[in-house]
């Protein structure tokens, strides 16, 4: 990628004058642009304006000494972003914008554009596996952290101490107990403002951030370099994520001199400001990691396409790709994917919480609650009628109304079974797996939630309750959602923040490596998996323990 530091071009006063005018120029409808300089020079002297008098540059402005006829225009410049060569202003029409465009001293003008917002995938997902790793940090520990060998490598990288990683996403929770003692600072890229509200409403950010660098708490629950300090800018709102505000966070990173840029973002396509901030922070020594994509297409997405850039692909417990997981010949490594456990903004997470009585006797059993289903904040208990697979059917020979209808999983889709259980009158329903462990996704595409509670139940327990009701036993089931500080998400989003955590603890180890260093080095010690024909794992399910090794085996 080439870079857009231009030199050796003479400004002169007059084309400076056009650029000034431009940059500095308002209107009642600005439109929030991009302009690249072609040299330093060009830059240097924006840039010192807009240092000395903010917004209002122009005022009084002088070029080579002498008094400028642009120092009686109304001027605003939003801000300017010194490693870039880059500033971010407001043109008032397109007028002004095709004179940028054609200004020798302007290397390049690109519009405001947003990248759709990172959310986990939606869909119905087995959870994952219990990990049966001897070496056991605490009942808590998120399966992904064994998967990775992060605790074998914590001794030779001092848990990451010393390494900072910079999360651009959605913001995050920097009160979360797993994340406090490790934030270092935040800053919001997606407004006007003076960017010190970094709040994440989404949830996408705090989780990222505490599968990077979580503290490693008393019931076990810890990122995979828990000593990491974390930063975050926020540059993805509900609108999505711009393509200024990533380019501003780049720039944040260059300046704060990061070590890893963690990008659980992108789309199918990158810009020219985009592809320029990456090609500078990894010229400035920073390794930046990137999500492959969600679509489950042989295409990688940008800006993890990039050829400096670590892609990332999804693996779920068994070290299987994932379905949603996209690959190609940009692709890295795959990391853990499926049913990620991490932090999420406080009391925004949300844990199923089932209870069986039969007669005197009963206990909680393991389950599964799902996006779009009501929401039992205090438990509600009611009476299991069965009601075979949930076809209207099925429901005509059940007497559910007003009680909970018991589903096993299986034929049609789980939205047809809450629709049929919803038009039977079932206060609620508890689907059983028709396999080994749970499902976990959304029952709603839109955000909407029904108007019943839907729970799900392991398979042999299901067909347990099914046979003491059939006995003539009445069986109770008692429904709860909890709210948490956690929560269990998909995509290549959550594989992302595993390989950034890994880069900390090889950084903490060897601060000397570069980025393309890094790259090598998680691709050489990688665990191969397959078939792999056409690079659907890239090099392999990342391993920490031989990646720190060979990060301290290397030069220093």
């Amino acid at each position: 990628m080439r870079s857009m530091d231009f030199g050796g071009i003479e400004m002169k006063r007059n084309v400076f004058t056009i650029i000034l005018t431009v940059l500095f120029a308002t209107a009642a409808q600005a439109e929030r642009v991009i302009v690249i300089m072609k040299d330093k020079e060009s830059f240097k002297s924006a840039h010192m304006a807009y240092k000395a008098k903010g917004a209002y540059a122009l005022k009084g402005f002088r070029i080579n000494g002498q008094p400028s006829h642009l120092s009686v225009v109304d001027a605003q410049v939003e801000d300017s972003l010194e490693n870039l060569n880059t500033l971010i202003v407001n043109a008032s029409n397109e007028s002004e914008i095709e004179k940028l465009k054609a200004n020798p001293s302007v290397a390049y003008v690109e519009r405001e554009i947003f990248h759709e917002a990172p959310r986990p995938v939606k869909g119905f997902l087995a959870a994952a596996r219990t990990s049966s790793a001897k070496q056991e940090v605490g009942q808590q520990t998120p399966w992904g952290i064994y998967s990775v060998k992060a605790p074998q490598a914590w001794a030779a990288s001092k848990k990451g101490e010393g390494a900072r990683v910079l999360v651009l996403d959605t913001g995050i929770d920097e009160s979360h107990p797993s994340l406090k003692a490790n934030f270092e600072a935040g800053k919001d890229f997606t407004s006007n403002s003076s960017g010190s509200d970094y709040t994440d409403s989404i949830g996408h950010g705090t989780h990222v951030a505490g599968t990077i660098a979580g503290v490693l708490d008393k019931k076990g629950f810890t990122g995979v370099a828990p000593k990491a300090k974390i930063l975050a800018g926020r540059v993805c709102s509900s609108n999505g994520c711009s393509n200024v505000a990533i380019a501003q966070g780049i720039n944040w990173g260059i300046q704060q001199k990061v070590d890893v840029i963690s990008m659980s973002l992108g789309g199918m396509w990158s810009t020219p400001a985009e592809r320029d901030a990456v090609s500078r922070a990894d010229k400035a020594g920073i390794t930046v990691v990137a999500a492959s994509g969600n679509d489950g297409t042989q295409r990688v997405s940008y800006p993890a396409a990039l050829p400096t850039v670590i892609a990332v692909g999804a693996v779920d417990s068994n070290h299987k790709k994932a379905d949603f997981s996209q690959w190609g010949p940009e692709l890295a490594v795959v990391a853990p994917g499926v049913a990620v456990v991490s932090s999420v903004p406080m009391g925004t997470g949300r844990e199923a919480s089932v209870e069986i009585s039969v007669g005197t006797k009963g206990g909680r059993v393991n389950a599964s609650t799902f996006q779009g289903a009501k929401e039992l904040l205090s438990p509600e208990t009611n009476t299991l009628v069965p009601a075979g697979l949930g076809k209207p059917e099925d429901f005509a020979k059940s007497s559910v109304k007003g009680k909970y209808a018991l589903v096993a999983r299986g034929e049609i889709k789980f939205s047809e079974k809450v629709d049929n259980a919803i038009a039977a009158g079932a206060a609620g329903i508890v689907i059983y797996n028709n396999a080994p462990g749970l499902i976990q996704g959304a029952l709603t595409e839109d955000g909407s939630t029904l108007p019943v509670a839907v729970f799900m139940i392991e398979q042999t327990v299901g067909q347990d309750l099914l046979k003491q009701i059939t006995a003539g036993q009445v069986v109770k089931a008692t429904l709860q959602t909890i709210a948490t500080d956690y929560s269990g998400f998909d995509g290549t989003s959550m594989a992302t923040p595993h390989v950034s955590g890994v880069v900390a603890l090889m950084k903490a180890a060897n601060k000397s490596l570069t980025g393309a260093q890094v790259k090598a080095i998680l691709k050489q010690t990688a665990v191969p998996l397959g078939p792999n024909t056409t690079n659907e794992y890239g090099s392999g399910l990342v391993d920490a323990e031989a990646a720190v090794n060979a990060a301290v085996a290397a030069p220093h």
